[in-house]
């Protein structure tokens, strides 16, 4: 695990739609300073208000994770957000025009591109601190739950179960370092069933999508033409979600995240627990 802060060399831009918005926007990274953390600008507004991408900013978790601040928000903030902990990002300024981060093709590969183009990490004189996992914390609800454990590293297993004959019980766990992200976890896309995409377009929501940004699936078969990018993609999106939604413990984590059939809503839940739970983790330097 990297033990120092990092930051991007230069700035990069990228442009794309918002899933649920449909509109066009532009998004820039830029360097930031040590002990900055991950700040969303929008520049769209007056006095361009900043975001910062933490756990008490998140205003919503029904469709995606939406962070506000003084009536600014950021929405769908959870594959540009895995991008960056993936790749060990510690400091960063996010500049956008509108409000909702673009979908791009749907994974995290599009902006895993992004902070490539930006240069080799800039490594700061400041030591990364984590949340080092002491004691395990389970928040369970039925038949899903999120449990964290001790873990030498930072680890994500993941169980879904879907009845849909593409999908059914998948599983998929792997340590999570910048090389095994980009290659297993960046390229998988999110997913929906097409009955989902219509209601939601009835509600003037996911405006935006269509083949070229998820996966599509009716009832018996998947809609996209170049079919799947791994045989479990669903699986391994659910951990780039999950990814996306831990980064907003604002640190990293020393520990072991297992997931059962968990969703946006839940990961909340239980970072709010987790909060609450101070027996079970310390904060130190590796």
């Amino acid at each position: 695990m990297l033990k120092y802060q990092n930051t991007i060399v230069n700035s990069v831009s990228c442009a794309g739609v918002g899933l649920h918005s449909g509109h066009t926007v532009n998004l820039t990274l830029k360097p930031g300073q040590p002990n900055q953390g991950i700040i969303f600008v929008r520049t769209d507004l007056p006095g361009q208000p900043e975001i910062s991408a933490i756990f008490q900013r998140v205003v919503d978790t029904s469709l995606a994770t939406v962070l506000g601040s003084e009536g600014a928000i950021v929405s769908t903030t959870e594959h540009l957000m895995a991008a960056l902990t993936g790749f060990g990002i510690d400091n960063i300024i996010i500049e956008m025009d509108d409000y909702e981060v673009p979908i791009m093709d749907g994974s995290a590969a599009a902006f895993a591109d992004l902070i490539n183009s930006a240069g080799t990490l800039q490594q700061q004189d400041n030591a990364k601190v984590f949340f080092v996992i002491k004691e395990p914390l389970e928040v369970k609800d039925g038949d899903k739950w999120v449990r964290l454990e001790p873990y030498d590293g930072f680890k994500i297993s993941c169980t879904i179960d879907f009845q849909h004959p593409l999908i059914g019980h998948q599983e998929y766990s792997l340590d999570i370092t910048p090389e095994q992200f980009a290659s297993d976890i960046a390229p998988a896309r999110t997913f929906g069933f097409v009955h989902e995409l219509d209601m939601m377009r009835r509600f003037g929501l996911a405006k935006g999508g269509s083949l070229d940004n998820a996966i599509v699936l009716d009832q018996e078969k998947i809609l996209n033409e170049g079919g799947l990018r791994f045989d479990d993609e669903f699986v391994r999106h659910k951990i780039l979600d999950c990814i996306g939604d831990f980064s907003l413990l604002g640190m990293p984590v020393c520990g072991h995240i297992i997931i059962h059939k968990s969703g946006h809503a839940f990961h909340h839940l239980f970072l709010e627990t987790f909060f609450n739970r101070k027996d079970c983790w310390k904060t130190e330097t590796l």
